[in-house]
């Protein structure tokens, strides 16, 4: 199914979700976020069809991974509707950060306001050299309301977040990668190429592991450590009855590469 600003494309088990909105730096409007929305549930088809096991997302032309919200569309709100413009946006980017199988952004150019906060709720970040991230949104009389919060304060800690949050100021590459914000960076014209060389590093392991791996890092902040420990254990137990891990440890023993078959 075609969509007007976003694109689906396939290179092999990796999916490349492309915010298309270039006239306006793929600003984030109500009818970009439906698209992205529709987008993931045929993804999630994918997936589940075991079409897909890495998602990668970016942002159309140079210049920008998403340069915000829209901002003609912000100015409108009032009371109750600024409340339900949030949950609506935590709602979408919550089901990329809920995705059964790892998401990467990859960031070129500017990634602001609401593009930082996808960016977010990414599990890993690759930005280019020229990437710029930033949440802005105080310099408008409002904070981030996406999950910009609470994201990128469990990414960096209070502090390091307060200090973005508070001054709306903005964070080249290489500091990025200093505060632990991005996992990688790569020249401009080649975050592309860094994007799926790290989809194809996990797609060598088993990728049942590999969603559990997740699963268990996910819930487990969300939860007590007590709670991720117990939720760790069971995933490992699952984990022992697939036929992927009597593969992965014969391949050991017998010093070959394990063919991995999601079983």
């Amino acid at each position: 199914m075609p969509f007007e600003h976003v694109k689906l494309e396939k290179s092999g088990k990796l999916c490349w979700l492309t915010m298309h909105n270039p006239k306006a730096l793929n600003a984030l409007n109500s009818q970009v976020l439906a698209d992205l929305d529709a987008a993931l549930d045929q993804v999630v088809a994918d997936v589940e069809a075991n079409e897909t096991h890495i998602l990668a997302i970016r942002g159309a032309g140079d210049k920008a991974f998403v340069a915000g919200a829209d901002i003609s569309e912000l100015a409108q709100l009032k009371g109750l509707e600024g409340r339900d413009f949030a949950r609506n946006g935590q709602a979408l980017f919550d089901r990329i950060e809920n995705m059964p199988i790892p998401v990467i952004a990859a960031v070129g150019g500017y990634a602001l306001g609401g593009g930082c906060e996808l960016a977010l709720a990414c599990h890993l970040r690759v930005a280019s050299d020229l990437a710029v991230f930033g949440l802005p949104e105080v310099t408008l009389g409002v904070i981030p309301g996406y999950g910009g919060t609470q994201r990128l304060a469990r990414q960096l800690g209070m502090g390091r977040a307060l200090d973005m949050i508070l001054t709306g100021r903005m964070v080249k590459a290489d500091e990025a990668l200093l505060l632990g914000l991005i996992n990688r960076i790569a020249p401009a014209a080649e975050l592309e190429e860094a994007v799926e060389k790290l989809a194809s590093s996990i797609m060598q392991v088993g990728p049942l592991a590999a969603r559990a791996g997740l699963e268990a890092v996910r819930g487990g902040l969300q939860s007590s450590q007590a709670e991720g420990l117990r939720l760790e254990a069971q995933l490992f137990g699952l984990l022992c009855g697939t036929e992927d891990m009597v593969e992965g440890t014969a391949a050991f023993l017998g010093k070959r590469k394990a063919d991995f078959k999601g079983c």
